[in-house]
């Protein structure tokens, strides 16, 4: 079994998956083009359920745009922090498993080019549809904080993770 520690043969993308972790503090240095291009990239090639892609992203890079998005949820101070932030939007036939995988894509991504970020759950849909001028039937549930990180900047708590015979279960929970 391999885990985050002994990771000798295992090959680089297995190994930053195993590293990923939110980062709450950011330089203010906006993102190049090149890494936002990236990064939007990888998420529109992002699988989705039946091939619908039924999503659309919002890049908000203005100051007072993403205060106005912070208001939409309760955690959001790594986007008042971040100098990018990916908001995640759900077009009526889209789902939220979707929206967490394009979640995790975005994450991986910038971690590729030197990004980091913080995943966000916006809690209050109604005001997310408000301040991103969101149509009939679209919803946005999350939305992604990105920037390069500051100095020192590294997961808040450092902890491992639950051993897999505790999560694992065969056939039947």
């Amino acid at each position: 079994m391999v885990s985050a520690g002994s990771l000798g043969g295992v090959n680089d993308l297995y190994r930053r998956i195993l590293r990923l972790r939110a980062i709450r503090d950011f330089q203010p240095d906006q993102l190049s083009d090149d890494d936002l291009a990236a990064i939007l990239e990888a998420a529109r090639w992002t699988g989705s359920s039946k091939n619908q892609q039924e999503w659309a992203f919002v890049v908000v890079q203005d100051r007072e745009q993403k205060e106005r998005l912070c208001r939409a949820g309760h955690y959001t101070k790594p986007i008042h922090n971040a100098p990018t932030a990916i908001a995640i939007v759900e077009e009526p036939a889209g789902n939220e498993f979707d929206s967490g995988r394009l979640a995790q894509n975005i994450m991986l991504a910038a971690d590729a080019v030197g990004v980091a970020s913080c995943p966000i759950t916006l809690h209050h849909r109604d005001v997310a549809a408000e301040v991103l001028g969101l149509g009939e039937g679209q919803r946005c549930r999350y939305a992604v904080a990105l920037g390069y990180a500051a100095p020192g900047a590294g997961p808040r708590r450092i902890g491992g993770r639950k051993p897999l015979d505790e999560l694992v279960h065969r056939e039947r929970y």
